[in-house]
């Protein structure tokens, strides 16, 4: 620095070795500021190499012979899992059917066995089983040892329906259980008929429980109308039972034939549908009498 006229001045070749500005230029700037935002730093460190990849796939798996290559490589690394033994499964097992639900169950799943147990859809087995008449519940699982174990729960017999199309046994909800050949295979079950006699199947088991006492002469029941019961006995007796509260109209007439022996007489109807006003049909040969009766007593003059 020298000193002109009291004033001092820079040397003329300091500017010369004065250090350069480090601010970058306003577009450099603005490049840097760019670079570093969110999306643009994401995108180059996962969009640029997965593009990559991408392409350099593409480019491979454009030629048919690689594609097919890789396939079968696929398939036989697959193949070499699900088929080591500890994944196979060699057997089924059934609990809780008999004999012939049991061979309705492999028959329904069909199964050719050894299987893997990858290659096995245990839902779509135990619904498949589950769509068997006599089946009221299943489980379907695989035990250690490569066994396909399957437990059921039979549906239990509760009723004979005969309709038109033949004998079936029917459990306590009214579904099929499966069907019979003749009425003397199953003796013990109570007998229902009719159309609509297995949409009441609970109703029908309440009235045979209450016609108990005359289960010595009990036939059977027929649904009338799909609306309402006939009781049948032997000898040909009906008791003609209302839509509404047939069990207690049932009662009604097991009492008046606990007092009266109504139905040990020449009965043939015992018509409940009117509560107000119950009515008794006769045989002819008992009105025929009844009228030999009233002509002797001079009732018929």
């Amino acid at each position: 620095m020298q000193p002109v006229g009291g004033v001092t001045r820079p040397h003329p070749h300091a500017r010369a070795h004065a250090r350069p500005d480090p601010a970058p230029s306003r577009l450099k700037y603005r490049m840097q500021r760019w670079l570093l935002t969110p999306g643009i730093r994401l995108g180059l460190r996962v969009g640029v190499p997965f593009c990559l990849c991408f392409a350099l796939g593409s480019a491979f798996m454009a030629d048919p012979q690689r594609r097919d290559a890789l396939t079968l490589f696929m398939s036989d690394l697959r193949a070499s899992i699900q088929e080591r033994p500890e994944f196979m499964v060699g057997l089924m097992a059934i609990d809780g059917a008999g004999r012939n639900l049991s061979e309705d169950i492999r028959e329904a799943v069909a199964l050719d066995f050894p299987v893997s147990s990858f290659d096995l859809d245990l839902e779509q087995i135990r619904q498949r089983i589950i769509e068997l008449d006599p089946v009221e519940t299943a489980a379907v699982r695989i035990r250690p040892g490569g066994i396909l174990q399957v437990d059921v729960t039979e549906r239990q017999p509760a009723v004979v329906w005969r309709s038109r199309s033949g004998l079936s046994m029917l459990d306590e909800t009214g579904a099929h259980v499966d069907n019979l050949v003749s009425r003397t295979a199953r003796p013990e079950l109570p007998l229902i008929a009719g159309q609509g006699a297995d949409r009441a199947v609970a109703e029908a088991l309440r009235l045979i429980g209450a016609a108990r006492p005359l289960a010595d002469r009990l036939r059977g029941l027929v649904r009338v109308g799909e609306r309402r019961w006939d009781v049948v006995l032997d000898r040909g007796q009906r008791i003609l039972l209302p839509p509404d509260k047939p069990v207690r109209a049932l009662e009604r007439v097991l009492a008046l034939n606990e007092v009266r022996d109504l139905l040990e007489r020449d009965v043939t109807v015992v018509d409940m549908r009117l509560r107000a006003r119950p009515t008794v049909r006769m045989t002819g040969a008992a009105v025929e009498d009844w009228w030999k009766i009233r002509r002797i007593n001079g009732y018929g003059q």
